[in-house]
């Protein structure tokens, strides 16, 4: 078994990153997601918001994990369960593999919460725990996909970023748009006027 942990601190509100962690996919960052179905969404009784997703991606596994598994098939699942608690500004985010379980198991958890000092940033903490069973050399395979997460994980964020400055540029493009639509009509009022 491997843990692989790690923390970030993004520049943006709680409410920002959050919004752009559940628009994440598709994203040209992490191009292996290549489906996401919501599978279920409901507001509890508190006010909390639970979705529950299957991610569909698509890995390019090298020849030696595949001799080694004994499969070619690179079509995987993913289960996401996420709790949105919108009073104390927190938002988990639990996901594991549904392929493959019988050879490995990746279990990870994010926790996106407003930094404690800097109310208008977000810290990401993420924690993995990566379980190889019944291949030989399982801890290196472990240790491969640690690295893996790794990489992934830093893709994620970038993912986040992008998502972030697409909203944003929506945000400015219906501002300039309804700024527009305004002038228009104050000026046709004012034609009518005269």
């Amino acid at each position: 078994m491997k843990i692989w942990t790690s923390e970030h601190v993004f520049d943006h509100p709680w409410e920002t990153v959050t919004t752009a962690a559940m628009q994440k996919y598709p994203n040209p960052m992490n191009p292996s997601v290549v489906g996401v179905d919501v599978l279920d969404r409901h507001v509890d009784p508190s006010g909390k918001l639970h979705s529950h997703r299957l991610l569909s991606t698509e890995w390019g596994i090298p020849s030696i994990v595949k001799s080694l598994i004994g499969t070619c098939r690179t079509k995987t699942y993913v289960q996401e369960h996420s709790v949105v608690d919108p009073v104390k500004k927190t938002m988990e985010l639990k996901s594991s593999n549904i392929s493959f379980t019988n050879l490995v198991s990746v279990d990870e958890r994010l926790v996106y919460k407003p930094h404690p000092h800097e109310p208008d940033k977000t810290i990401l903490t993420q924690e993995a725990i990566i379980s190889v069973k019944g291949v030989s050399l399982s801890s290196y395979l472990e240790g491969l996909m640690a690295n893996t997460i790794s990489s992934n994980a830093n893709k994620g964020r970038e993912a986040l970023e992008w998502v972030i400055n697409r909203l944003n540029a929506e945000i400015e493009e219906f501002a300039a748009s309804a700024r527009g639509t305004m002038r228009n009509s104050m000026a046709a009022a004012a034609f009518v006027e005269k």
